[in-house]
């Protein structure tokens, strides 16, 4: 049990980002609700698809993994529409980010080492 504790409260700290955190505030911003409550609300929502995410990832790799990021940022966007047409930009524009960032990263890496 020991080990299970330790992993998960490594992945607790893990998961929190601030790309996680500007997202709820410009949603929270957005929809006029508390950032909180976005917060918390948005995690519990999350749990399974954050399930999903591993499962994805353990059967299919990582593209599969971020292909599915992608698609959710996308429908965070679409969803975020119906609020803000600004706010579902600046989401979008972060999905493309993310994709951007992998790719560098990949490139930055094999020619570090």
């Amino acid at each position: 049990m020991p080990q299970l504790l330790i992993a998960a409260v490594a992945f607790a700290f893990f998961i929190l980002c601030p790309r996680m955190a500007g997202m709820a505030n410009v949603i929270a911003n957005a929809s006029k609700v508390n950032l909180v409550s976005v917060a918390v609300v948005g995690t519990l929502i999350s749990l399974p698809l954050i399930v999903a995410m591993v499962v994805v990832f353990q059967k299919y790799g990582l593209w599969a993994a971020l292909a599915l990021a992608v698609f959710t940022d996308i429908l965070a966007a679409l969803i975020m529409g119906a609020i803000s047409w600004k706010s579902s930009f600046e989401t979008f524009i972060i999905a493309v980010f993310v994709l951007a960032g992998v790719r560098v990263a990949g490139l930055i890496s094999a020619r570090l080492f």
